[in-house]
């Protein structure tokens, strides 16, 4: 889902204040496997027209290949219109509210609705020749749930960056990333076998995408030579299928998390997941 893109064509201004950037956008609801960290989002299309990530996933060699190394995306995709395409697609693309790494003062940009109908003509999700699998006239509004969808992980992402954040005052940036759809997490495999040993409790369907997102972070401390004062920390992002709403639409479960790559991920992980618990254990002892 985190279709972002790394080149710039041109500047352009952002589709909405950084106020409203900001505010997280998504629903945070708890989810059947109650994960702490997992926020459900409404979907405002129908399901036949989510796509499949446009993301080159698993790239060997992203040099040879004319790939982007920082999000695995075709570094030349068109953006022109389609041969056969019908409809006229906007080719700007919007600003993101997420920052980019490291030395950079830019923002990601998404794809444009164009650049996104090429990337599913590219990985042979729509065929001109032989009709289409998501409908022209689908592709804005697809765009739009995926930037929403990005924004909120990105604020997800900011909450558990809080702590460091409030002790250096520098805010974190999003370095690179890259879609794994066929590496299921650790926690998913967990919650995948739950679901098959207490399907009245559990869901056993497995995450439909999984992204790697590894942000910057300040550190006084860090030896990292190529971003001095700079820590690399994964975060896993685990996308699952939620059941449709009131109205048939469909929702989704976001299940983000700092990688468990180091001691300090664990221990902020802990942190996490118990701070409501010792929060209302030490406010009944005072």
């Amino acid at each position: 889902m985190g279709y972002f893109w790394a080149t710039t064509i041109e500047t352009e201004s952002r589709s909405s204040s950084k106020s409203e950037a900001s505010a997280c956008p998504v629903n945070h609801v708890t989810k059947k496997v109650n994960d702490e960290s997992a926020c459900t989002v409404m979907h405002t299309s129908p399901k036949n027209d989510m796509p499949a990530c446009p993301v080159m996933h698993d790239s060997k060699n992203d040099t040879a290949t004319g790939m982007n190394p920082l999000n695995h995306i075709p570094k030349a995709l068109p953006v022109g219109k389609q041969e056969g395409q019908k409809l006229d697609l906007p080719q700007e693309r919007t600003v993101s509210s997420i920052p980019k790494g490291s030395d950079s003062t830019e923002f990601w940009e998404y794809p444009s609705p164009q650049q996104m109908y090429n990337a599913m003509i590219r990985k042979g999700k729509i065929d001109p020749n032989t009709g289409e699998e998501i409908p022209e006239d689908a592709v804005e509004s697809m765009v739009f749930v995926h930037n929403f969808l990005n924004e909120g992980c990105w604020q997800e992402v900011l909450k558990w960056e809080k702590p460091y954040t409030d002790q250096t005052n520098v805010e974190p940036k999003l370095l690179r990333f890259q879609g794994k759809p066929n590496e299921m997490s650790p926690r998913a495999k967990f919650y995948n076998t739950l679901g098959k040993l207490f399907p009245n409790y559990f869901s056993s369907d497995p995450p439909f995408d999984r992204h790697d997102w590894v942000v910057l972070r300040a550190d006084p401390t860090s030896t990292d030579k190529e971003h001095p004062g700079l820590r690399e920390v994964r975060y896993v992002i685990d996308f699952y299928g939620g059941p449709d709403d009131d109205d048939g639409l469909p929702t989704f479960n976001l299940d983000i998390r700092p990688a468990l790559d180091n001691f300090t991920n664990s221990k902020d992980r802990l942190v996490h997941y118990t701070k409501d618990i010792m929060d209302r254990y030490f406010a009944s002892k005072r």
